[in-house]
């Protein structure tokens, strides 16, 4: 079977493939994200993101080609403004005030990359998750957890962020980063290739 590449440093998404039992190695990418505009909506945004990493990973794994690349990359979208990692801790504190008490959207594109033929597969997969109204005093007590800093939309609901939200509607794991589910369906009908037998 082909070598599994995860082409992101996220800790989270290493996270949920090895819950899942997926065996993989992690190849960061290096690619440069500002080439995509997100003037092109959400949706398509996040999926070409996510090629534009597969794709920038696969230059690295230099005079190889059994390898499958997994990318993501994830925005919050409010009120039609993407939201996504805050540069500092005022950013953080107007994107967590901007979802207070509203419903927004976890949008996260994914692609699986065949280096031996340059195959890929994008998609993306969306949840809605509804805030709880929160005072100044949480939102500061929040940020100073340096919690919101390296996550789209300021927050991470698989840690303290989760004491923010009052629902969520979809793919809990998509919100984490990596909708998984989705992931393995792609995997298994494009690529033949079944988590549940790499274990």
């Amino acid at each position: 079977m082909e070598k599994i590449i995860l082409a992101s440093a996220s800790p989270r998404r290493s996270e949920i493939l090895k819950n899942v039992g997926l065996r993989f190695e992690v190849v960061v990418s290096d690619a440069d994200e500002s080439s995509i505009s997100p003037e092109i909506g959400a949706e398509l945004y996040v999926q070409e993101l996510a090629l534009l990493k597969a794709a920038a990973a696969a230059k690295r794994l230099e005079n190889t080609t059994d390898e499958i690349v997994i990318s993501a990359d994830t925005v919050v979208v409010s009120e039609g403004n993407i939201l996504g990692k805050p540069t500092d801790k005022d950013e953080a504190i107007r994107m967590l005030e901007s979802l207070s008490g509203r419903e927004h959207s976890v949008i996260t594109g994914i692609c699986v990359f065949r280096l031996k033929d340059g195959f890929s597969v994008c998609d993306s997969v969306t949840t809605k998750v509804k805030f709880k109204n929160l005072s100044r005093e949480v939102i500061d007590l929040y940020v100073s957890t340096k919690e919101s800093m390296d996550k789209a939309g300021a927050y991470g609901i698989q840690g303290k962020g989760a004491l923010l939200c009052e629902k969520i509607d979809g793919d809990y794991f998509n919100v984490v980063g990596l909708p998984v589910s989705r992931l393995s369906d792609i995997l298994r009908d494009e690529f033949c290739i079944e988590i549940l037998k790499n274990n």
